[in-house]
């Protein structure tokens, strides 16, 4: 997890919206963590996925898929815009241009941003080329943040 310097909505206020914007999802708070399970699906074409964020209260939330190998297109040795491949620790944004702040709801920017992710990947899947905007080259967070690795996932 990264840490981030802003003081951000309550922790509940973001479970309470999650709840609502996702009904059939899970979501489990203590006092400064929320962890969310859901299943998103892109499109109606789509495969449906697994979805589990970890979000720390001061920290960037961490997502990742968890009911599924995610696969690699023919040729490439990793994913695009993840953290971790192994993990399938997913990148959504650009943390430094601070596209998300923990004064943001979850529930209307990283869980959608997710899903469009997901969208992107399946393109990138068929063709081996990402078609979302990002920052591309290898993410090394860790080094140069100085946080600690996230646990299990």
């Amino acid at each position: 997890m990264v840490k981030i310097k802003s003081k951000g909505l309550n922790i509940f206020v973001q479970a309470a919206k999650i709840r609502k914007s996702f009904p059939d999802s899970k979501v489990t708070v203590t006092s400064n963590k929320l962890i969310w399970k859901g299943v998103l699906k892109p499109t109606f074409l789509s495969e449906s996925y697994e979805i589990k964020l970890d979000y720390k209260v001061g920290y960037h939330p961490c997502i990742y898929v968890i009911n599924k190998k995610l696969e690699l297109y023919e040729g490439r040795k990793s994913l695009p815009h993840v953290y971790s491949t192994e993990k399938q620790w997913l990148c959504l944004y650009y943390r430094k241009a601070r596209e998300w702040t923990s004064q943001q709801l979850i529930a209307e920017t990283i869980i959608p941003w997710t899903s469009e992710w997901l969208y992107h990947y399946e393109f990138w899947l068929a063709t081996g080329k990402w078609h979302g905007r990002g920052i591309h080259g290898k993410q090394e967070p860790y080094e140069k943040d100085k946080s600690p690795a996230p646990n299990n996932v």
